[in-house]
């Protein structure tokens, strides 16, 4: 359950979730205000503000579940490069990259320890919600940084300590244990990992106050993550929809998730 939970908050334009029945969409609305955050902008050709994919491009994602992330790469035309210690996942995303316009597709079953690539393989690095699941954060993010070429661009994704520190009294128990969070990394820490491994950071940012509040109501509902329908759930992301339809809704969005973030976002570059 906690694995679909990540996917669900993590942003990836690839899930599909149960609808229920009364109600938007939580995912739908979460990938709508993952756009608003800087996510999938089809305009730009970003994956992330900062962090533009291009035909020329290989695109490295190291733990890439379901591939969301990937599938808006090779929509691109990127060579893709995917990783994941899970089988399954790699042959999933794998199938559902076959029919892209990605110019070439490389899938790697791994644990990153080491990665079997050849030193700077890759010009766009991505690795969203996996390094607090690590368990040396130092030498894998060294494993990351060797794989990229000079110039090539990282963006790396974590937990944001405001919502890790909220759900600490409420989540399921197996949430803050092995294999899923084993330590919460606040935004000095993050950014240290980041310059120790050989990165020069060129934003920081953080996005997600909607799902911080999904999910700590989530733990409350007590329902399962297949079929997440419940009143609670249903008026919040009532509440979240008309806020972001609203004039000020994306300002005051911004505003929250100033506050309690889920997630922070480093785009950084290997000199």
């Amino acid at each position: 359950m906690l694995n679909k939970l990540k996917r669900m908050v993590s942003g990836t334009p690839e899930e599909t979730l149960p609808t229920p029945s009364q109600g938007p969409d939580p995912y739908m609305l979460g990938l709508q205000d993952a756009t608003y955050s800087g996510w999938f902008n089809q305009q730009t050709n970003e994956l992330f503000s900062g962090f533009p994919i291009s035909p020329e491009d290989t695109v490295l994602d190291v733990g890439c579940g379901d591939g969301g992330n990937v599938h808006f790469c090779a929509m691109r035309g990127a060579k893709m490069i995917i990783a994941d210690i899970d089988a399954a996942k790699v042959e999933a995303t794998r199938q559902r990259l076959a029919s892209t316009p990605a110019r070439e597709l490389e899938c790697l079953v791994t644990d990153s320890n080491p990665l079997p690539l050849a030193s700077e393989t890759a010009t766009r690095v991505v690795c969203t919600e996996v390094i607090e699941h690590v368990d040396d954060p130092s030498a894998f993010l060294s494993e990351l940084v060797r794989v990229g070429q000079h110039g090539s661009l990282y963006l790396l994704s974590v937990p944001h300590p405001s919502s890790e520190d909220i759900q600490k009294d409420f989540a399921a128990a197996e949430y803050f244990q092995k294999p899923n969070h084993i330590r919460v990394i606040s935004e000095e820490q993050f950014k240290k990992m980041a310059t120790d491994a050989g990165l020069e950071i060129i934003s920081h940012s953080q996005y997600g106050f909607y799902w911080s509040l999904w999910m700590l109501f989530f733990w409350e509902a007590k329902v399962g993550f297949d079929n997440p329908d419940h009143p609670l759930l249903q008026s919040w992301a009532q509440t979240w929809q008309t806020l972001l339809n609203s004039p000020r809704g994306p300002a005051i969005k911004q505003a929250l998730d100033a506050v309690i973030a889920k997630s922070q976002v480093i785009i950084a570059r290997k000199p």
